[in-house]
């Protein structure tokens, strides 16, 4: 109890730390300050946060809950208390890293290394809209506590590019395999958008949530939720061929997500950005 009191009373310091670097990302070439979302599709609707570099530990309080070291190293983003006690609870009571204030949810993805040093993240972006095949207006917020995984990090095949890659800027489409970019390099996770409507998380923490297609969301998914598409900047590597993730090649690239947002502003920012079908 004691410990996580100090990471608490630390999280607001840090916090106003991490926005500022975020502020400082977002104004470089490839950064944040793109003046449209991430691949845009048939609808306008849609909204972004920009959130900066938070800390990295071996903790996933997904996949290893209440097992600090358990996982591979992490880069963490929002929620500046994430760790492997984490639950939406104490996400939501301590800091963020995002420029929006009121998103205290908690972003990870395995740490990038080139050969054993770690490439520190510029910082991120996560963008919210609803799917090509989705109306806007039958989108709902993401139920408090969810929790969604995208990508495979056991991979040892190419992953399905719209789903996870690598690009050096926002426009660019997603590849496979980093690039060779000249200001900022991005990996690139979306993750799924259809819910089953009772459960926050799945034995395999993938079950409860699968994608839309042209058709909308599946029968045994009936629940349309803002489909995420997270974006992490790095610095681009002097040398691609040195490039690995902590949990194995670049393969294996993926990223988790926590819901903490405060509830009342991120329904706001569903119904106002994507359910009226305007850009914020």
């Amino acid at each position: 109890m004691t410990r996580r009191r100090g990471v608490l009373l630390a999280a607001g310091a840090l916090a106003l730390v991490a926005v500022v670097g975020v502020a400082a990302w977002a104004t470089r070439p490839g950064g944040g300050n793109d003046t449209a979302a991430a691949s845009p599709g048939p609808h306008n609707g849609r909204f972004h946060v920009e959130c900066g570099y938070s800390h990295s530990a071996p903790d996933d309080p997904i996949v290893f809950p209440g097992e600090p070291g358990a996982s591979h190293q992490h880069d963490f983003f929002g929620a500046t208390t994430t760790d492997a006690y984490s639950d939406a609870d104490s996400l939501l009571a301590g800091g963020t890293t995002c420029a929006t204030r009121q998103d205290k949810a908690s972003y990870w993805a395995p740490s990038l290394f080139t050969g054993e040093e770690q490439v520190e993240p510029l910082g991120s972006t996560a963008y919210y809209r609803a799917a090509d095949g989705v109306e806007p207006t039958a989108v709902e917020p993401f139920p408090f506590g969810l929790v969604m995984i995208s990508g495979d990090p056991t991979a040892t095949t190419t992953q399905p590019t719209e789903h996870v890659g690598w690009a050096c800027t926002v426009e660019a489409p997603t590849v496979s395999a980093p690039p060779d970019c000249g200001a900022t390099l991005l990996l690139r996770v979306t993750f799924p958008d259809c819910w089953n409507g009772e459960d926050l998380d799945s034995e395999d923490h993938r079950s409860h949530m699968a994608r839309s297609t042209e058709d909308g969301c599946p029968d045994s998914h009936p629940v349309a939720l803002p489909q995420l598409e997270f974006h992490v900047a790095y610095p681009p590597p002097e040398s691609r061929a040195e490039l690995h993730l902590a949990s194995g090649s670049i393969l294996t690239a993926h990223a988790d997500f926590f819901n903490a947002w405060d509830p009342e502003k991120l329904a706001n920012e569903v119904a106002v950005c994507i359910g009226e079908d305007a850009y914020c």
